[in-house]
């Protein structure tokens, strides 16, 4: 009955706000006490009691009642950050105090004329329950400031979000102005062993201030995508910088609370439909918080850090002090920690139980993703970390995983993208291609045929199950994926019959005339695959008879390729071809077999689905750089020439500035420059208005089939067909063979030593950061985070601009 009396007073307090015309003193306790002291509402219960239309209403029509609201609700979290909320009813006024902050911050960031408002100085603003002497100081903090130390301080609050070291609790304010945080941090891993006792009032309260952290520095949301990518938030760069004492204990505490959770807990069957696990509602938060952190400092600050002591260290490092701090850490078995933690966590989708639903499936692995991706960036020493054994297969096939399964889902592209460009990034390395030449035995349900073989071959028949099965705006990806294949192909030993005729079909699919003719760039995905071809029977013919036997069966389409014709009826014929079958790559030639046991095949969003859009992707050649491998495994960088045969190749003349340099044919989305950035939207108005001129916008000529067929690197290839093929005629003459296991056997002890073109230096093209990448990750992780916080929808239904919310 209490709970319904408390929930009345507040909605009559939230009335009375909305139909005051005239301001309400500051000074009128009575009045706002009604929203924070007695009452008892959840979360849930200040968003059904505080209505979007009603906050709009007091923004409009009497804003100094909200900005009273605002400072109020701030000046309880300042005081209960002082005192250390001794009492229960200080730790429910804060509590509701978040809640409110949480319910109204979104509608201040959608309106440009409020977004300065926390940023200014209130008369008296941080002076409640401070010592005269601090007064000179703290008088002039910006609100937002005021609000965000409080934040801080509370998340180290004995008693209310850690546990007391003492007995009776602290005493009085000092104890929580003196009070070293780095002594309670929430969880054991980097550099903290003690695992504090769980508690879940403390993890609720830590999820509910985390909620509000996260809410204020939303601001990125209600601003447009910025082209240079160097617009910094102030609100994180306030949180992080030196002018908050607890960066390094709650820096610490997110990382281990992450990266020590364990979703399965004791592995007892339906656990988590028994009890609730408050542990994973504050995991969600903490991943959150610090993908929004650690964001690259390409601007200039919205202030400057005040000079600290911390000034001295910080010089050597990002301003950031979450980057500063993820980029220090150094030691192996804080590295092995966070590896194996977000591996545990990646994997947790994929274990099999006998039992259907019996363990807990986490939600969050689009933002595990989004943190390995930073700890990659920031951290080269992690990186390598990774790739110095083979535990970075336990991250490949969770992603691996990923990406078959979001292949058919057009609100999972940004998922698709962020899987693309870590296993991109880690293709760049050497150790990656060797690690892939681990036997695969584990049996996860995947929608794909089945084979036997090493990781390499579940990465190419995953790639090929997304190109010819996936939906049409992947078409951008197949780049990378190639890419990612030649990276790893002068490594890989021994290809399965199974991966090797993937590789072909993929070939004979990028072959045909009309594909090569309807786009200025498909070439490009002939010249990858004959290039990972190349690498392979170079630098590993002993061990890949299977790969060489593929070859020799489908020799006809590297006849054909040699073949081309280049004049201009062939040309025109090869494009009334494509109009008959629109059908860009078909699954024809390629056996398709039996799945999986237990996968499930990969299916279309739901109706109703919501999806955030996405900034257009960088083509290939802004996303990489060149590097050649020396002699002695060293990398050299390759200086930019590009030659129109080049997968590197810049716009083909004909093609406008803004539209799509990766484009495979009208459908595809156009992609802008570097200095251009469309949202979905547009780009979609913009496909239409192409579509209609596709036609004259693109017009293959013989001289320009010509400039990259000339370029195309057959010669290995013919010349290996040249040697083998009447050797394997021959062979097949003689003894009467049909059988493909004693023509393997020939090809294995076969040898091409001094029949073949001199090797050709490796070439790597490692992915390189850029404005445009920058952009992109920020908008994908604002639309996970968005999209995610459902329960309470803090953002649901208010003008965000760094993105559009679309409904499948």
């Amino acid at each position: 009955m209490g709970n319904t009396d408390s929930k009345l007073k507040f909605r009559k307090a939230v009335i009375q706000l909305t139909t005051k015309t005239q301001p309400v003193e500051a000074t009128d306790d009575a009045f706002w006490d009604q929203f924070w002291a007695d009452t008892a509402t959840t979360v849930q219960d200040v968003f059904a009691l505080v209505p979007a239309a009603e906050i709009r209403a007091v923004r409009e029509e009497s804003p100094s009642n909200l900005a009273t609201l605002c400072y109020k609700a701030v000046e309880k979290l300042v005081q209960g950050a002082e005192s250390g909320c001794p009492s229960e009813r200080e730790k429910q006024v804060v509590l509701n105090c978040t809640r409110i902050l949480t319910r109204i911050l979104p509608y201040i960031f959608e309106d440009q004329d409020w977004r300065g408002f926390f940023w200014s100085t209130v008369p008296g603003a941080g002076r409640a329950g401070v010592d005269e002497a601090d007064e000179e100081d703290d008088g002039a903090r910006p609100l937002a400031e005021s609000l965000l130390l409080a934040i801080a301080d509370l998340l180290f609050c004995p008693d209310f979000t850690v546990h007391s070291h003492r007995r009776g609790g602290p005493d009085s304010a000092e104890d929580m102005q003196s009070l070293d945080s780095c002594e309670y941090i929430w969880e054991a891993g980097v550099g903290f062993a003690q695992s504090p006792p769980l508690n879940y009032i403390h993890d609720l309260n830590r999820t509910e201030l985390l909620r509000l952290l996260l809410t204020c520095f939303s601001e990125a949301m209600y601003l447009p995508p910025a082209s240079d990518g160097n617009v910094l938030n102030p609100w994180v760069t306030f949180f992080c910088s030196t002018e908050n004492r607890h960066t390094l204990p709650l820096f610490t505490s997110l990382l281990n609370v992450v990266c020590a959770y364990d979703p399965v807990g004791y592995g007892i069957p339906y656990n988590h439909l028994l009890f609730s696990d408050y542990r994973e509602q504050l995991v969600e938060q903490a991943v959150q918080i610090l993908i929004v952190t650690l964001e690259h400092e390409s601007g200039h600050a919205h202030r400057a850090p005040s000079p600290t002591s911390m000034d001295e260290q910080d010089c050597a490092g990002p301003h950031n002090l979450f980057v500063n701090y993820l980029s220090r850490i150094h030691r192996e078995e804080d590295y092995d920690f966070v590896l194996k933690g977000l591996a545990r966590l990646l994997s947790n989708p994929l274990t099999q139980t006998y039992l259907p639903n019996s363990t807990k499936k986490i939600q969050f692995h689009q933002e595990l993703l989004v943190l390995f991706w930073k700890l990659c960036d920031f951290n080269k020493k992690f990186l390598f970390f990774v790739l110095k054994s083979s535990d970075v297969l336990d991250i490949l096939v969770p992603i691996l995983y990923y990406l078959n399964d979001a292949r058919a889902d057009q609100s999972r592209v940004g998922l698709m993208h962020i899987g693309v460009f870590i296993l991109l990034l880690l293709s760049g390395e050497r150790n990656f291609g060797v690690r892939l030449n681990k036997p695969y035995s584990l049996h996860v349900p995947m929608d794909i045929p089945v084979f036997t073989g090493t990781h390499a071959d579940l990465l190419i028949v995953v790639f090929h199950k997304i190109i010819t099965s996936g939906h049409q705006r992947l078409q951008p990806l197949f780049d990378c994926l190639l890419t990612i294949v030649v990276n790893v192909s002068p490594y890989l030993k021994s290809l399965s019959m199974v991966a090797a005729n993937k590789l072909l079909h993929l070939l004979e699919a990028f072959s045909t005339g009309w594909f090569l003719f309807s786009a200025a760039q498909n070439h490009h995905l002939v010249f990858f695959l004959l290039e990972a071809f190349n690498n392979i029977i170079q630098y590993q013919f002993d061990g890949n008879c299977n790969l060489v036997y593929a070859i020799i069966r489908k020799r006809s389409v590297f006849h054909q390729l040699a073949n081309l014709p280049t004049d201009s009826a062939s040309i025109q014929k090869a494009l009334q071809r494509k109009k008959k079958s629109p059908d860009t790559i078909s699954r024809t030639n390629s056996q398709e077999m039996v799945s999986m046991e237990g996968s499930r095949p990969a299916v279309p969003a739901e109706p109703g689905t919501l999806k955030a859009s996405l900034v257009a992707m960088p083509g290939i050649d802004k996303l990489t750089e060149k590097s050649q491998v020396s002699e002695d495994g060293t990398m050299v960088a390759v200086p930019q020439t590009d030659s129109p045969g080049s997968p590197e190749h810049g716009p083909v003349a004909g093609a406008s500035d803004t539209e799509s340099n990766s484009g495979r044919d009208s459908e595809t989305l156009p992609h802008s420059r570097q200095d251009v950035f469309y949202t979905e939207a547009e780009m979609a108005r913009r496909r239409l208005s192409s579509a209609s001129s596709a036609v004259t916008y693109w017009n293959p000529t013989p001289e320009w089939v010509l400039s990259w067929k000339s370029k195309l690197p057959l010669q290995t290839i013919m010349r290996l067909l040249q040697v083998l093929v009447p050797q394997v005629e021959k062979i097949c003459i003689d003894k009467g063979l049909t059988d493909e296991s004693e023509i393997l056997k020939f090809l294995q002890h076969g040898t091409l030593v001094g029949l073949l073109p001199v090797p050709h230096p490796i070439l790597i093209r490692k992915y390189q950061a850029n404005a445009g990448t920058a952009v992109w990750f920020r908008t994908y992780m604002w639309g996970v985070v968005y999209l995610r916080n459902v329960d309470p929808p803090i953002w649901y239904d208010t003008d965000v601009r760094l993105f559009e919310i679309q409904r499948m």
